[in-house]
């Protein structure tokens, strides 16, 4: 947001694939006085253009985004409209994603198994200038820093870098080697590089292995956010 403008309500836009989440978000936030929907989104390309239109105080972005990543869209966020701040609303797990989000340029992240209300108050905070994490991402990253880093892995997940990550989740989502290629921006090489990678880092003999852990592990957090729905 601009330094010359003194805004009345904190402008929010919200992006996100599934439409029955920015409904509940639209829902939520056009009840509050104090906030307002500047404009929603469920792509990156899309998003990108409505920031950089818009010049919103807070932007709601979810991890998985169909055509493109959620950590390179808040990347490309910060770096295009650097005042700007980023809450992560995700069905992926925090311990995986939450310290991964803040260093790409995030300001919080909250789980969508948590309630709407939290979603809410992230969404105050972090217009105020400060970081909203869970008491438990909050101690793992300071257990981290005083640690080490490899002393508060909870899942084989965390060896993964943040693209071989990605492909993984993207693999779990249905997506084929040439799918991920052109969301990502990269060859198809390349993407066979990060999941050879996963598949080693993750103990996996064969793909065929690789696709089913991926696939058992997003619709694990896909009926995590359907029950709180």
């Amino acid at each position: 947001m601009s330094s010359e403008a003194v805004r009345d309500k904190t402008q929010i836009v919200v992006v996100d694939k599934h439409p029955a989440i920015r409904e509940v978000l639209r829902s939520r936030i056009e009840g509050r006085p104090e906030m307002e929907l500047e404009a929603e989104s469920a792509n990156s390309e899309d998003a990108l253009a409505l920031v950089e239109q818009h010049d919103p105080d807070v932007v709601v972005v979810e991890i998985s985004l169909g055509d493109a990543d959620g950590l390179t869209l808040i990347q490309e966020i910060r770096s295009t409209v650097p005042e700007v701040r980023i809450l992560v609303f995700s069905k992926y797990n925090e311990d995986l994603y939450a310290e991964r989000a803040v260093e790409a340029g995030a300001s919080g992240y909250v789980m969508k198994t948590k309630p709407t209300e939290e979603v809410m108050r992230a969404i105050e905070l972090v217009s105020e200038g400060q970081v909203f994490l869970s008491r438990h991402v909050s101690s793992r990253i300071l257990s981290r820093l005083v640690r080490g880093s490899g002393d508060t892995e909870t899942s084989p997940l965390e060896k993964l870098t943040d693209r071989e990550l990605t492909v993984f989740r993207k693999i779990g989502e249905g997506h084929s080697v040439r799918q991920i290629a052109d969301q990502l921006d990269l060859n198809r090489k390349t993407i066979e590089t990060y999941r050879r990678r996963a598949k080693e880092k993750l103990g996996h003999e064969t793909v065929e292995d690789l696709l089913r852990h991926a696939v058992q592990w997003v619709e694990q957090g896909t009926r995590e956010q359907t029950d709180t729905e």
